[in-house]
């Protein structure tokens, strides 16, 4: 069953999950200027099969899913970008205290952009230290930078999303075409680690850390990820709903990357998973964190917003 506008209830045999579809139907966005909305990839439809799918369109150019398959059974929770429109944009927050002086883990709630950027979609970031939230990978935003050699995900000022393992450029950090100055933020370009890198150039990335550590990639768990379709120029932010079962039993990295090729990506890196996965709308949590409290303390964001300033010439 598809629904378009969110007109009622996510119908997910035996199990009732109408809280989301009923706090975004008072929010409901219509469609942009009539026109019609892109459909769900084909592949990704056939594989997933999903048992119930509401659609939402967030603004021009981007919109929100959520899908329901019993085959998983899966709640997946995805949203997808035009990455070419230029009131459109990729934030990196990171977990601070009130005075923005130290790190510390924060709900991502608590990490939603202020004006002049209107926020769309956020997921959690990258893993973190327990004690004060630093991210384990790199992170670039407007008033942090860090250095690591794990994987990455990052935006600069061309537009072009890039994946990928960061390399030290003489004095800089290079992020494909973009380089830093350690120790300096970047009011242009928004970095945030991952772990591990899923598809490169539409190739899965070695064996995806399952001969390694099996416990964390071959079983199940909710997931965060994000990846990019660089012939349509397709971003999407994914996350997959774990360890609730008879609702929702997570993902296998494995079957996390076969969803971003059912979506046509051909890069992606997966982010923070477990209790910590999460997804909003604007200030309002769609996913179902998995920990007993609800939404855990992260160390960064990453975030979909929209800012007219973009469009400036």
């Amino acid at each position: 069953m598809i629904n378009r506008g969110w007109t009622g209830s996510r119908e997910v045999p035996g199990i009732a999950v109408t809280v989301v579809a009923l706090l975004l139907g008072a929010c409901e966005v219509p469609g942009q200027g009539g026109t019609a909305w892109p459909p769900l990839p084909s592949t990704a439809l056939a594989e997933l099969a999903p048992d119930s799918l509401r659609e939402r369109a967030l603004g021009d150019g981007v919109l929100y899913r959520f899908a329901w398959s019993a085959r998983g059974p899966w709640a997946i929770h995805l949203v997808s970008a035009e990455i070419d429109r230029c009131e459109l944009d990729l934030m990196v927050v990171p977990a601070m205290n009130e005075a923005g002086t130290e790190r510390v883990r924060t709900p991502l709630t608590q990490m939603v952009p202020g004006a002049p950027s209107v926020p769309l979609a956020g997921v959690n970031g990258d893993f973190f230290r327990l004690d004060n939230g630093d991210p384990l990978g790199p992170e670039v935003t407007e008033t942090t930078s860090r250095f690591s050699t794990r994987p990455a995900f990052a935006w600069g000022p061309d537009r072009t999303p890039w994946i990928g393992v960061p390399e030290r450029a003489g004095e800089h950090m290079a992020f494909g075409p973009d380089t830093i100055v350690p120790g300096q933020g970047s009011d242009e370009t928004g970095v945030v680690g991952g772990y591990p890198e899923l598809l490169d150039r539409g190739l899965v990335v070695g064996d995806l850390g399952v001969t390694a550590g099996p416990a964390f990639a071959a079983a199940r768990h909710p997931r965060t990820a994000v990846g990019f379709d660089n012939e349509r120029r397709m971003l999407w932010l994914v996350v997959v709903d774990g360890r609730q079962a008879p609702r929702s039993a997570g993902m296998s990295l494995p079957e996390l990357v076969s969803l971003f090729l059912w979506l046509g990506a051909d890069e992606a890196l997966n982010l923070d998973g477990g209790g910590s996965s999460a997804m909003l709308l604007g200030e309002r949590v769609v996913s179902s964190p998995s920990d007993a409290e609800g939404e855990r303390p992260v160390g960064n964001g990453l975030w979909l917003v929209e800012n007219a300033e973009g469009c400036s010439p």
